[in-house]
């Protein structure tokens, strides 16, 4: 799930929440996530939650990404806490879908957002 918080957040400008089935498999999601937004030339600021995979918190600037083992996702309720939020449509499942990156606000806008 993608959602746009720039409005509801001075954090970040979207959230991107994920689960896994299992802390390996939340570390692999963690990995692939940062290499594929590395290669578009996304920096990672921050990462939290790598000694434990149950969730993994990875700070892009604009993107916050979180990535939950299943029932932590489902206890913590960041899918109910940001409700409110508009959610990005993701494309549809394909074999090999591409990873969408959701387009960065322009540098100004991120700036007064921060401002207040």
């Amino acid at each position: 799930m993608i959602l746009d918080v720039a409005l509801a957040s001075g954090v970040a400008d979207y959230f991107v929440i994920c689960s896994a089935e299992s802390e390996r498999q939340a570390l692999a999601v963690q990995e692939h996530i940062d290499k594929v937004l590395s290669e578009k030339g996304y920096r990672l600021m921050g990462l939290e939650g790598t000694e434990a995979g149950v969730w993994v918190l990875m700070d892009y600037n604009d993107v916050i990404v979180h990535v939950f083992k299943r029932g932590v996702r489902e206890h913590y309720g960041l899918d109910r806490l940001w409700a409110d939020t508009k959610r990005v449509p993701l494309p549809k499942a394909r074999t090999e879908a591409p990873v969408s990156v959701p387009k960065r606000r322009p540098a100004k806008e991120r700036a007064a957002r921060q401002r207040g």
